[in-house]
């Protein structure tokens, strides 16, 4: 290898750790002192650096506290593109999900230590919470482009992309509201499963109803 290429994948590795060092030192912080308790400038020291580096890479101490989340809206991404293209959208989506949670290298929330207590207090938190959002929405931008890929429309012009990922990104949040409030770190794939059970009920009621609207508006033209 060139030894100049060197220098630059060493700097990225550094930056990596960097960054890396300083979230979990925000994680452990928020977690056990409170949000409200914990400044930059602790966080910093904890991961042994000044106040100037830490914002380098992060804006706010719940960006860094909440840092290690955005890696699974990635990851729920990686599994929708791996989807068997045949699969309508929303259920692609769905599955999707449930391969992230069933998958044991991805280490869904509902594995990983700490993070149903880190949601817990993004639920209590408004600024925590409004980071949490942020991070779902950029995930659910590149959903949507990969939906809009499936089957094969510009998502500038055709509004089923988004409207699949709104739908499924929603079922997601409702599970991981009713996890949070249950109290039980384990049961996750249960909630989940529950709230894409009720998106379908939902769903049909509504095809349901639709058609019963339509056959009543021919029955009126016809008389």
């Amino acid at each position: 290898m060139n030894p100049e290429r060197k220098i630059p994948e060493r700097r990225s590795r550094k930056a990596r750790r960097t960054r890396d060092t300083l979230a979990q030192a925000a994680f452990e912080l928020v977690l056990d002192r409170g949000l409200r308790n914990v400044t930059v400038e602790e966080i910093a020291e904890a991961a042994d650096v000044d106040r100037r580096t830490f914002s380098r890479y992060f804006p706010s101490k719940e960006a860094a506290a909440l840092d290690s989340l955005r890696g699974d809206g990635d990851r729920i991404n990686e599994a929708l593109r791996a989807r068997p293209a045949p699969e309508p959208p929303l259920l692609a989506y769905r599955r999707a999900v449930l391969d992230w949670l069933a998958d044991p290298e991805a280490e869904a929330w509902h594995r990983r230590p700490r993070i149903f207590e880190l949601l817990v207090v993004a639920e209590e938190e408004p600024t925590l919470y409004a980071v949490f959002h942020h991070i779902r929405v950029d995930a659910q931008q590149d959903s949507i482009a990969i939906v809009a890929d499936r089957i094969g429309v510009d998502p500038r012009q055709d509004i089923r992309p988004a409207v699949t990922v709104a739908a499924g990104a929603g079922a997601l949040l409702a599970a991981q509201a009713a996890w949070v409030r249950g109290g039980r770190p384990d049961a996750l794939p249960e909630r989940v499963a529950e709230a894409f059970d009720a998106l379908a009920e939902t769903a049909g009621e509504a095809a349901e109803a639709t058609e019963a609207t339509e056959a009543a508006s021919e029955t009126e033209a016809s008389s």
